[in-house]
C-alpha cells in the first residue's frame, strides 16, 4: 500500500509538473499566427510588399497575403463580404464607403499622398511636355476609370485647367495604365509618381504642375470581423509608423 501510495505521489507530481510546462508553452506561443490578409491599393504593391516583409520578419509564423487592386474594386469586394483584415485605399472616398457601412474595426489612419504625373513610352517619342499636350488630335492617351482614384484625381485636373482629354480607354488599375504606356500601346498615361519611380527606364516621365491641385490621401483601417483583428491593427500601425512612413517615402508617397 505504501508503494502504491508513492507511485500515485510521484504520478501526481508529474502530471502538474507536465501541467506546468503546458501552461508555459501555451503562454510563450500566445503570439498570433497564421496569414494576414491584406487589401491594398495597386499604387501600394512595391511599398506595401516591403512593410509586409518587415512585419513577418517581427511576427514568426505569421504570413502576409497581399490582393492588391483599384481602390474602387477593393471597397466593393469589402461591402459583398470578401474575407480580409486590413484595407489600404488610395483615396479617402472608397474608404468611406466601408466605414458608412459600418464595416471597419477602427477609425481610417492617414498614412501618405500621392500625385499625378504624365508617362510615355521611353523617350517621349510623341514629344509629350504639358496636360494640354495630351489633349492633342492623334494622341493616344490612357488614364483610370473616374471611380477609380488615379482617374478621379485626374478628373479634377481636367476640370481646374479646362483641358478635356479624350482616352483611348479607362483602366481599372494605376498598374493597367503603366502596363498600356510600357507595352507602346499609348503614347501617354496619367499614373503617379511613385508608379513612374518603380517603372523608371521602361518610361519616361513628364510632371506637370497642374497636379499639385489633385492630391490623393491614403488610408488604411482594420476590418470589421478579421480573422485577425490583434495583427490587423498591428499592420495598420505598422503601415502608419516611423518604419512605415520611411518604406513609403523611399518609394516617392508625399506625407499626409
Amino acid at each position: 500500500m505504501l508503494l502504491a501510495s508513492g507511485a500515485l505521489l510521484l504520478t501526481g507530481c508529474a502530471s502538474g509538473s507536465a501541467a506546468t510546462t503546458t501552461a508555459a508553452g501555451s503562454s510563450s506561443s500566445s503570439a498570433p499566427t497564421g496569414t494576414l490578409t491584406v487589401f491594398a491599393a495597386a499604387s501600394l504593391k512595391g511599398a506595401f510588399t516591403e512593410i509586409g516583409e518587415q512585419f513577418e520578419a517581427e511576427h514568426p509564423g505569421v504570413r502576409v497575403a497581399f490582393s492588391f487592386a483599384g481602390s474602387s474594386d477593393l471597397a466593393t469586394q469589402v461591402r459583398n463580404g470578401a474575407p480580409a483584415d486590413v484595407l489600404a485605399t488610395a483615396d479617402e472616398e472608397n474608404m468611406l464607403e466601408v466605414v458608412d457601412a459600418g464595416l471597419t474595426a477602427q477609425a481610417p489612419v492617414d498614412f501618405a499622398t500621392n500625385v499625378l504625373t504624365i508617362v510615355t513610352p521611353p523617350g517621349n517619342p510623341e514629344g509629350v511636355a504639358s496636360f494640354a499636350d495630351l489633349a492633342r488630335s492623334g494622341t493616344a492617351v490612357v488614364v483610370c476609370a473616374p471611380q477609380v482614384p488615379c482617374g478621379a484625381a485626374a478628373a479634377r485636373v481636367e476640370r481646374s485647367t479646362g483641358v478635356a482629354l479624350s482616352p483611348v480607354s479607362e483602366e481599372s488599375s494605376v498598374t493597367d495604365v503603366l502596363t498600356k504606356v510600357e507595352s507602346g500601346e499609348a503614347d501617354a498615361g496619367l499614373v503617379y509618381v511613385t508608379d513612374a519611380r518603380a517603372a523608371r527606364g521602361r518610361v519616361t516621365a513628364v510632371p506637370f504642375p497642374e497636379s499639385s491641385g489633385a492630391v490623393n490621401t491614403y488610408p488604411v483601417a482594420p476590418l470589421q470581423g478579421a480573422a485577425q483583428p490583434e495583427l490587423a491593427v498591428e499592420f495598420t500601425q505598422a503601415v502608419a509608423g516611423t518604419r512605415g512612413r520611411a518604406v513609403l517615402q523611399a518609394a516617392g508617397f508625399g506625407a499626409p
